[in-house]
């Protein structure tokens, strides 16, 4: 029996980014799918798997020696240089199509005549042979593809993606082809962003997060596992709508194109040294921004004008809701329309409290319970629950039970309960490993684009950014200080 194993695998992607395998042994005839969201080394995996990605430091051994590994990429390119072959879509009057047939590509390696009939007539596509490639449906140039892989008879098939874009019915019918290849004994990886595309026949399952493999073994577990359950339960949620506001009088009363923030040439200052230095910056409805910057640059100062907390906030040309700082405002006509979630938040909730109730407590703004709470806060806080994947028995829970990403995640809803018209999030991954990332991440990103409250995400690098952020502020070092560059990311 075949087998391939790899143990402390550490593949270099980039000069930042490292593919880390611990301990992952694939055996012959078995069936895996390998589940991650984009971005999070599974292409890389697939060919890893496929020995086309050579470690920088692992033990690998494989006694697989046909390996084959289709991808989306390779379809796409195999469909542009067909096209190319004439240089246009349309043939001119009496031009010949010099476009292959779809026998021909299956034959491009191997050439076994016989062979071919039987595999298209495995995949239902006998019909197509003398047709060309290049004019087939999505769903057939993927069965043609598998169709070419499997005239070497490999002994390792990986396929990157291999639902993607299809329709219910081609996904059904490819994942039924799939499921019968594994019946004859071939060994079956799939490499896929959803949970809800992995087919009945997988048995073991593996999931990436951050370049990491944080999770192998059989299906039936992983699925359950608690963080695993949750990261599935956010693939579900897409078109939701969120739990109602408790008061929706505290909604800032702005004009549908009025900025939440406007500063002009804000300047902070101690003992003569800058902090900010002329910082021209506005969040436009629609907008999230995620803040990036080194320690020290200013980040917190800037977050600090914004919440209203510092005192240079009154010298500055800042406008805040609407409202210009120092026209009369108090600090809560301020923070009433913000949600603030940090690391020094999250470890200052160190009260017993269940998870129930620290989701509560963001009607308060207060850590702990310390007044009566309406049936109305305690329906819509099961809603909140519901939404996060914690209903039942999880929502009763300790909230220090939970796990950290966890945590965190209960905070943001916290700080959405009251549907600021801003949420802060500062250094929200800060302390997670790689799948509570992921988790808060996606979460951020359901959150965020199924209510009507913006985002400011502050955090050290650029990819932390969950994919709802629209604009970038960066503080870069230029000197003794730093300068400012705004980008638009959509």
């Amino acid at each position: 029996m075949s087998t391939l194993h790899i143990s402390q695998g550490t593949f270099h992607l980039s000069d930042t980014r490292t593919l880390t395998l611990n301990d992952l042994t694939l055996h012959s005839g078995e069936s895996w799918a390998f589940v991650g969201a984009n971005g999070s080394g599974k292409s890389s995996l697939a060919r890893a798997l496929s020995g086309e990605l050579k470690p920088a430091r692992s033990t690998v051994d494989s006694q697989f020696t046909r390996p084959a590994r289709l991808s989306l990429e390779q379809l796409q390119k195999l469909v542009s240089d067909e096209w190319q072959r004439n240089n246009t879509d349309l043939l001119s009057p009496g031009e010949e199509d010099t476009g292959r047939t779809t026998a021909e590509i299956i034959q491009d390696e191997v050439k076994d005549s016989a062979r071919c009939q039987r595999l298209a007539d495995i995949f239902g596509i006998t019909r197509l042979l003398d047709r060309r490639f290049k004019y087939l449906s999505t769903g057939e140039t993927r069965k043609t593809l598998l169709c070419q892989a499997l005239m070497a008879q490999p002994d390792l098939l990986i396929l990157d993606e291999p639902f993607d874009g299809l329709d219910v019915e081609s996904r059904s019918n490819l994942a039924q082809v799939l499921s019968e290849l594994h019946q004859q004994g071939f060994t079956v990886v799939l490499v896929l962003n959803r949970f809800d595309d992995i087919p009945d026949f997988i048995g073991k399952v593996g999931v990436l997060a951050e370049c990491t493999l944080t999770h192998v073994g059989p299906r039936s577990e992983i699925l359950a596992e608690a963080l695993v359950a949750q990261l599935a339960h956010s693939e579900r949620l897409q078109g939701m709508t969120l739990p109602e506001s408790d008061d929706a009088s505290l909604k800032p009363a702005l004009p549908p194109d009025a900025p939440l923030i406007v500063l002009r040439n804000g300047v902070v200052s101690y003992n003569d040294k800058a902090i900010l230095n002329q910082l021209s910056w506005e969040v436009k409805p629609g907008q999230h921004w995620q803040i990036v910057g080194p320690n020290g640059a200013g980040k917190s100062t800037l977050l600090s004008l914004v919440t209203g907390d510092h005192p240079q906030g009154y010298s500055n040309d800042l406008t805040l809701f609407g409202r210009r700082r120092g026209s009369g405002e108090t600090i809560w006509d301020i923070k009433q329309h913000i949600g603030y979630v940090s690391s020094s938040l999250h470890l200052d909730y160190r009260v017993s409290s269940s998870v129930r109730n620290v989701i509560i407590s963001g009607y308060f703004d207060s850590i702990g319970i310390y007044q009566a709470v309406s049936d109305r806060q305690h329906f819509l806080a099961g809603m909140w629950l519901q939404r996060l994947g914690m209903d039942g028995a999880l929502a009763d829970a300790p909230f220090h039970s939970l796990s950290w990403g966890q945590q965190r995640l209960v905070l943001i809803a916290r700080a959405l309960v009251k549907h600021p018209a801003l949420l802060i999030l500062d250094e929200p991954l800060q302390g997670l490993d790689p799948i509570n990332r992921q988790l808060v991440r996606r979460f951020v990103d359901v959150l965020i684009s199924e209510g009507e409250t913006q985002l400011l995400f502050v955090s050290h690098h650029a990819e932390d950014a969950p994919q709802c952020i629209t604009h970038r502020l960066t503080f870069v070092p230029d000197g003794d200080t730093y300068r400012y560059q705004q980008d638009d990311l959509r």
